[in-house]
């Protein structure tokens, strides 16, 4: 009986660095893709250079405090401001792609979990999310929309940033033309 065990789960170790990351990024895909997209338009500005110009929504979601202090008036932030909301909308529109598309995964799902970091923070700290919202570990309810969700989204991306992005992925193709001498851009 051990030795049909031992068997089966030793085939499912020896298959799950390929499987684990390709249902990673499908999951991701299926699940978080269009979240993050819907999110960076309501971002863009107008216009072909929509992404320079974020628009007024961009600094109310980023920086919720400090546009309020100025009754709104986000002509009065500064350039700061301004790159955060650029590079967070462009992190935001970028590294979902490069998660699905399976390009640079490692780094990608590790900048997504930087993303989701300081997009939880500033839920909690910016917009005051607290209570049933916020959630807690451990507890009986396992629907809150940071604590709770937010866990099973890192721990989707920990495995892609431990496992890369699985045989079905640019990396994957990439590596091939790479020379024997030079690291691959996807190991498992």
């Amino acid at each position: 009986m051990f030795t049909a065990y031992d068997r089966l789960t030793g085939g499912l170790t020896r298959i799950a660095p390929a499987v684990l990351p390709t249902l990673g990024r499908l999951s991701f895909a299926a699940v978080l893709l269009l979240y993050f997209w819907t999110s960076a338009r309501t971002k863009l500005g107008e216009g072909l250079f929509g992404l320079f110009m974020p628009s007024d929504g961009a600094y109310i979601q980023i920086f919720p405090m400090t546009v309020e202090s100025l009754g709104y008036d986000t002509s009065q932030l500064g350039l700061f401001h301004w790159a955060v909301a650029v590079a967070g909308t462009t992190a935001e529109l970028a590294l979902p792609l490069l998660i699905v598309l399976g390009l640079f995964t490692r780094l990608a799902a590790l900048g997504m979990i930087g993303f989701i970091l300081v997009q939880t923070v500033t839920d909690i700290f910016g917009h005051g999310v607290t209570g049933d919202d916020l959630g807690a570990w451990f507890d009986a309810m396992s629907g809150a929309l940071i604590v709770d969700q937010r866990t099973l989204w890192v721990t989707v991306l920990l495995v892609l940033v431990f496992l890369g992005a699985g045989p079905l992925s640019l990396d994957r193709l990439l590596s091939r033309f790479r020379g024997a001498s030079a690291p691959s851009l996807q190991e498992y």
